[in-house]
């Protein structure tokens, strides 16, 4: 199970995160995989970017996620990861 955490404190709120939890939540049912993942909402995760909404996938942070940058984003950071969960 992977645990994806969408900052959605005020910074975050304003770059995009409905938007960016919106594009998960599409992917997650896209790629059925909601047996494989959780989605939750976190407040401030002191990463803050000029750009884009901080995504927590367990342990690792990533800042500046975009709704441009959202699909290689997906592929590679969370799509893969519970791609080699499953072997």
């Amino acid at each position: 199970m992977v645990i994806v955490q969408i900052c959605v404190g005020s910074s975050c709120h304003i770059k995009g995160a409905p938007e960016i939890v919106e594009l998960l939540q599409k992917a997650v049912d896209e790629y059925k995989l909601e047996d494989d993942i959780t989605l939750a909402g976190s407040f401030c995760t002191g990463k803050c970017n000029r750009v884009g909404v901080t995504i927590q996938v367990d342990d690792d942070i990533y800042t500046g996620v975009t709704k441009e940058t959202f699909s290689d984003f997906f592929k590679e950071n969370i799509l893969a990861k519970i791609e080699k969960e499953r072997i």
